[in-house]
């Protein structure tokens, strides 16, 4: 909590959290970790500056109409400033875990569309009927309705059904962990999904999630890499493309390379603890480094 005043008082745009049960990379729960929306409520009360999201809500995890109820609540707590992602999951260990069925990813991503317009519709509407293949609703009631509009955002990394769901439903898309060339790659197959869709392709908002790994001193960079690539036999995909494993110099380039691929928002992903230097590095340079060269 401490942190993230900090991050608020340091005039960030943007906080939010993901929506794992476990740990990741993925080390069987051993590991101290908070549920996201309980989490959400603190953060909301915490602050009063910054946007504030999960990226993204594992659509396995809770029943839509409840994700819309707490997404309103949220919205309220948090004065107008809560965005919600809503996405397939992919931690299979963690799921099976706590008993949550984990189908295949077709019938996730199935899930995560039929989702994202019930949730639509309950976050516009007093009340909503929905009968669908995996979700139902009965005229059911969302009051009060959201202060103003709660921005839906879309995540993952796929080329097909995620461009076009963003596209359908989404103020927003976002992609973690790539590289700023995989990032572009990414980016047009969305602007492809806009214009199939007649939507003006400037209207959907675009970001990445990258990790921190800034360092004040090339040694410890080092380091870090050497730990990061034991991590990466654990992960189901090469993460080690998009995080920010730098000194602040290089992070200020680092970053502008996904401004320059099209990413209007860069979400450094913070693992406590922190390192102290580090972190005033990015708040003190980094951060107003890129803003200038952005603007």
């Amino acid at each position: 909590r401490d942190l993230w005043r900090r991050l608020d008082d340091a005039g960030l745009d943007w906080l939010s959290v993901w929506d794992h049960l476990y740990e990741v990379p993925p080390a069987g729960g051993t590991q101290p970790h908070f549920e996201s929306l309980t989490t959400l409520g603190a953060l909301c009360a915490d602050t009063s500056r910054a946007r504030i999201a999960v990226l993204v809500a594992c659509v396995g995890y809770r029943n839509p109409a409840y994700l819309a109820k707490a997404a309103t609540t949220l919205d309220h707590i948090s004065g107008g400033r809560f965005e919600l992602g809503i996405g397939a999951g992919w931690a299979e260990e963690e799921a099976k875990a706590f008993g949550y069925d984990f189908p295949p990813l077709g019938e996730r991503m199935d899930m995560a569309e039929e989702a994202l317009g019930l949730v639509s519709s309950m976050l516009s509407s007093e009340r909503t009927t929905h009968d669908g293949t995996h979700f139902e609703t009965s005229d059911v009631a969302n009051l009060p309705q959201p202060i103003g509009s709660v921005p839906l955002w879309v995540g993952g990394t796929g080329e097909r059904r995620t461009p076009r769901l963003a596209a359908t439903f989404a103020s927003g898309w976002n992609v973690p962990y790539v590289s700023p060339d995989h990032f572009a790659h990414l980016n047009a197959k969305v602007d492809e999904a806009c214009e199939r869709a007649e939507r003006d392709p400037t209207t959907l908002e675009r970001s990445v999630n990258i990790g921190f790994y800034l360092a004040t001193s090339e040694q410890r960079v080092a380091q870090m890499e050497t730990q990061l690539h034991e991590q990466k036999k654990l992960m189901p995909v090469d993460f080690l493309a998009g995080v920010l494993l730098a000194t602040p110099d290089r992070a200020v380039e680092r970053i502008m390379e996904y401004v320059h691929a099209g990413a209007e928002g860069v979400n450094v992903a913070l693992r406590p603890p922190v390192d102290a230097q580090a972190l005033d590095a990015y708040l003190e340079f980094v951060v107003p480094a890129v803003r200038a060269e952005a603007a």
